[in-house]
């Protein structure tokens, strides 16, 4: 990777005379404390109400309780919104707010030079400078000229504001949040009035928090019209966006991943059980679930990893739709499990939202380094199907294709997604569930001429036969299995059998899934971009972008990572160039490499951070270059 996203990023949002913007990028930060999440929660639905599309990033510490001031504290919230199509978190900053030294050592960076820079001088202490690692105040050395300074002492103007409702110091500094969000209210001309009845509703049982918080938010909307009137500054007018008519809310992709096993389970006819232990960034699938007992769903806080999976698998041989979710170090520890999943044959979905690793890694950070530990992370020779969402909400429909072929096939399935996805936001359109297909898997019940590991000729599923159903005993179990009694077998012509047999099980799902096909440009030409995971986003952007530059590139993204669809090797050999890029040291080209696809040129990128389209732009430029000559 070069280092780019360590520089600032020249600005790619279109701009008009009158201040105008087709999409705009507000980036808040602060110390865990400050409120960022809360207030870049609600500026994010001002956004939608007024008809912007629109993507969020909540980008976590991975420090617990780091002390206050320091880099590793840093909490911020990130918004793309704009009158079109958003699939990204966009590459620069318009506008960054940052209320102490650390937030803006952190987050300076991405701010585009000109852009809008927001500080709480009240931050800025002899203390919070030093512990940020600033020798001379920023407020001081010209080292921010490049920028729009917006310097407000925000902290004595929140006392100010807050002054009548009678509250502790502490309390009213806790309000200066609110004091930033009127300010951006204002400056993206926001109507206030729908969030003063939310802070109110909020804080119902402390009203003069709430009236306070209110009152913080009026001041900041104040202060703007105060900068207006002297000519520093002018609002920014950001158009709607015409989306397709429906019903929409926005949906983070762990909310996603939750509703998608719900509905999952209701077109399947069988109950949902969740059995997980909780860990970062995957703990907010089993906090959706465990709200949805209403709908039957069943949820299991395990004591470990490893119970959590067996739990989940258990609940599968008793019938219902067993489901773990985890992340990267988690899954490794599920994986003797998993293995005997594989071998028993029964149904079981495993969610892996990566981050950065190895071991602990980059615990709040994203990755897409768990794609071998998919594919090849057991032991023996135990295939299974890997699917991967694209965004916050493919992730609905990846659950229910997850559960689609785990029962038909009668297979273990690990779906992946990454702590980006889980975190981010954008408007979803709720299906109607009676447009959804049903997934028909019935239990055996005819007890005539039953053996447990007779197959289904197309399939090559064995039968899902429920303890307890007269004339259905079996046994399972970890050893090998005969092929068709189901008995302990040691015979080793037999484990020849049953190895090729769950091989060509896993193998026969790359002709249920449907031909790949190419998401944007054409079927053949100089370059395809081949993406998988949250690498969806940018790529689409940039492709979009390079293609009305005119170049003749095309987009290819993966939602079946294992087996390919049938048609993969063949389509991406018309191009002259393939470039995958991937949040890893190149897994996916591995595996193409070992699938016999055509020769792929890497672009990775382990920061913890997205793509930006800049960087993809500029990668798509050199192949093509490269192509060109020769």
């Amino acid at each position: 990777m070069t280092d780019m996203a360590k520089s600032q990023p020249a600005s790619s949002t279109t701009a008009t005379n009158d201040g105008s913007m087709e999409t705009a990028i507000v980036r808040i930060a602060g110390d865990s404390g400050d409120g960022v999440q809360l207030v870049g929660g609600r500026f994010s639905i001002n956004s939608a109400l007024a008809g912007n599309d629109l993507v969020t990033f909540p980008d976590f510490p991975a420090e617990i309780r780091a002390p206050t001031g320091s880099i590793y504290g840093v909490s911020a919230y990130q918004l793309h919104f704009g009158g079109r199509n958003i699939k990204t978190i966009g590459d620069h900053v318009d506008v960054l707010v940052a209320f102490n030294p650390a937030a803006l050592k952190t987050n300076l960076a991405l701010l585009a030079k000109g852009g809008i820079l927001i500080l709480d001088s009240s931050g800025f202490s002899a203390t919070n400078l030093r512990k940020a690692g600033y020798k001379t105040s920023p407020l001081e050395d010209k080292s921010l000229d490049g920028y729009q300074l917006m310097q407000l002492d925000i902290g004595k103007m929140t006392m100010l504001a807050t002054t009548p409702f009678g509250l502790t110091k502490k309390q009213a500094l806790r309000c200066k949040n609110f004091f930033a969000l009127g300010l951006l209210f204002w400056l993206f001309d926001r109507d206030r009035s729908k969030t003063a009845v939310w802070i109110k509703d909020k804080f119902a049982k402390n009203p003069e928090i709430g009236d306070a918080n209110v009152a913080a938010m009026n001041a900041g909307h104040s202060h703007g019209e105060t900068i207006e009137l002297a000519g520093d500054l002018s609002k920014i007018h950001v158009p709607t966006f015409k989306m397709e008519p429906g019903l929409y809310r926005a949906i983070t992709g762990a909310d996603a991943m939750a509703y998608g096993l719900a509905t999952a389970a209701e077109l399947s006819n069988r109950q949902l059980v969740l059995a997980s232990y909780p860990i970062t960034p995957s703990s907010n699938i089993l906090h959706k679930l465990a709200n949805m007992k209403e709908l039957g769903v069943v949820t299991f806080q395990a004591e470990d990893e490893i119970a959590a999976v067996g739990a989940a698998l258990g609940a599968s041989y008793a019938g219902a739709l067993g489901v773990t979710a985890s992340s990267g170090p988690g899954v490794a520890l599920k994986m003797e499990m998993i293995g005997l999943a594989v071998a028993t044959e029964l149904p079981l979905i495993i969610i892996n939202s990566q981050r950065a690793g190895p071991s602990t890694g980059l615990p709040t950070k994203t990755e897409q380094s768990d794609l071998y530990q998919s594919v090849f992370g057991r032991n023996g020779d135990a295939p299974l199907p890997v699917l991967a969402a694209r965004s916050p909400g493919d992730s609905f429909y990846c659950a229910i294709e997850a559960a689609r072929l785990a029962q038909k096939y009668m297979t273990p399935v690990i779906l992946l997604t990454d702590g980006f996805i889980n975190n981010t936001s954008e408007p979803w359109s709720i299906p109607d569930i009676g447009d959804l297909a049903r997934i028909e898997v019935p239990n055996r019940t005819d007890p005539t001429d039953y053996k447990p590991y007779e197959r289904d000729e197309k399939t090559l599923a064995r039968a899902w036969a429920i303890p307890g159903t007269p004339g259905l005993e079996h046994r399972i179990g970890g050893l090998e299995r005969d092929a068709l009694t189901g008995a302990v077998s040691y015979d080793p012509a037999n484990h020849q059998k049953m190895s090729e047999l769950r091989a060509q099980k896993t193998a026969n799902i790359a002709f249920d899934i449907g031909e790949l096909t190419v998401d944007q440009g054409d079927e053949n030409g100089d370059l395809v971009v081949v993406g998988w995971g949250s690498t969806y986003g940018p790529i689409s952007r940039a492709v979009t972008t390079m293609r009305a530059k005119g170049y003749a590139v095309s987009h290819v993204h993966l939602r079946h990572i294992f087996p390919f669809p049938a048609n993969q090797c063949e389509l991406l050999s018309r191009f002259k160039r393939i470039l995958v890029p991937e949040m890893n040291m190149g897994q996916l080209i591995t595996l193409m490499k070992a699938m016999d696809c055509p020769a792929a040129t890497g672009l990775t990128k382990l920061e913890g951070q997205p793509f930006l389209v800049s960087e993809l732009e500029v990668a798509i430029l050199d192949a093509i270059k490269e192509v060109k000559n020769g």
